[in-house]
C-alpha cells in the first residue's frame, strides 16, 4: 500500500510540475531554482519517469539560462545527431573549457553541468528525442559533417609536422601518466586537452568518487592539436621535446581545474623554456 501511495503521490507532483512548466513558466523556473538538483536526482533514480524529469529540467547552457532540452533540440544544427554536454564545478571554468572550441566554431549548443549530482546522472545510458546525451568529455568526437559558422574558424591548414612522430614522443615521455594520446577533433586553438576513455566514466564523476574513497581515478587520454605550434614543435625538437610533453599535460590539467602533479617542476620547466626563447630573440 505504501509503494502504491508513493507512486501515486509521486505521478501527481509530476504531473502538477509539467502543467506549472507550460502553463505558468515563471512559476516553474522560481520552482526550479529551489528544487532542481533534487528533481534530477530521479533521473539517476527513477527509471520509469526519467523521460519526463528530462524534459522537465532546465540547464546553463552556452546559448542561455534555463534552457530545456525541447528548445535544445530545437536549435540542432544541421547532421547534429547528439545533444552534447560538459560538467564541471563552475560555469566561469567550464566557459572557458578547450572542450568548448570545436563545437562554438559549429554553433553547436553544449550543456553547462555544475551541480555534483549531474556528474551521477549524465553517467546513465540518456537520449531524448532519439538524441543521445554525449558527454565532450569523454570518448571520440567528430563534428567533420557539421558545417562551421566560418569557414575560417578553423585552420585546415596542416602543420607539416610528422603526426605518428608526435604522438611516439610525447607517449615516450609520459609514459603511465597518461593512457593513450591522440590527435583531437575538440580543440581549435588549445595545444591539448584531457579527456576519458570511451567506455570510462567522465572524469568529473571520478573526481568526486575519488574524494569519498568510492574509487580510483583511471589515467586520462590526452588529446593534441597537430596544427598548434607548440605540437608541431615536438618532433623536431629534441633537447627540448620532454618539457614541451609535459606543458601540454600540465596545462590541460590546468585548464581542468587540477593541479599539475609537481607544481614546482612545472614552474621551473615553464620559467627555463620562458628564458630560452627570451635569450634566442635577444641572440
Amino acid at each position: 500500500q505504501l509503494a502504491q501511495i508513493r507512486k501515486a503521490v509521486t505521478s501527481r507532483v509530476v504531473g502538477e510540475l509539467e502543467s506549472l512548466s507550460e502553463k505558468e513558466p515563471e512559476t516553474f523556473a522560481r520552482i526550479w531554482d529551489g528544487f532542481g538538483p533534487v528533481l534530477k536526482e530521479g533521473i539517476w533514480e527513477d527509471f520509469e519517469r526519467r523521460e519526463k524529469l528530462l524534459a522537465l529540467s532546465r540547464f546553463t547552457t552556452t546559448v542561455g539560462e534555463k534552457r530545456s532540452l525541447k528548445q535544445y533540440a530545437e536549435s540542432l544544427k544541421p547532421n547534429q545527431t547528439e545533444i552534447y554536454y560538459l560538467v564541471g564545478d563552475s560555469i566561469e571554468r567550464l566557459k572557458s573549457n578547450p572542450k568548448l572550441e570545436s563545437a562554438t566554431a559549429r554553433g553547436i549548443e553544449v550543456l553547462l553541468l555544475t551541480d555534483p549530482v549531474d556528474a551521477f546522472w549524465t553517467s546513465a545510458p540518456l537520449d531524448f528525442g532519439g538524441k543521445p546525451l554525449k558527454s565532450l568529455s569523454q570518448g571520440d568526437i567528430d563534428f567533420g559533417l557539421i558545417p562551421l559558422l566560418d569557414d575560417k574558424a578553423e585552420n585546415k591548414e596542416p602543420s607539416g609536422a610528422d603526426e605518428a612522430a608526435t604522438i611516439a614522443v610525447i607517449k615516450d615521455t609520459l609514459g603511465d601518466r597518461v593512457s593513450g594520446v591522440r590527435v583531437s577533433q575538440r580543440l581549435t586553438t588549445s595545444a591539448s586537452c584531457l579527456v576519458a576513455g570511451g567506455q570510462g566514466r567522465d572524469q568529473q564523476l571520478e573526481r568526486l568518487l575519488a574524494q569519498q574513497n568510492r574509487g580510483v581515478v583511471t589515467k586520462p587520454i590526452l588529446e593534441i592539436n597537430m596544427r598548434h605550434p607548440l605540437v608541431a614543435a615536438i618532433a623536431g625538437a629534441k633537447d627540448q621535446a620532454a618539457d614541451l610533453s609535459f606543458l601540454l599535460l600540465e596545462q590541460a590539467q590546468i585548464l581542468d581545474g587540477e593541479l599539475p602533479e609537481d607544481p614546482a617542476a612545472f614552474a621551473n620547466r615553464l620559467n627555463h623554456l620562458v628564458l630560452r626563447g627570451i635569450s634566442q630573440e635577444t641572440g
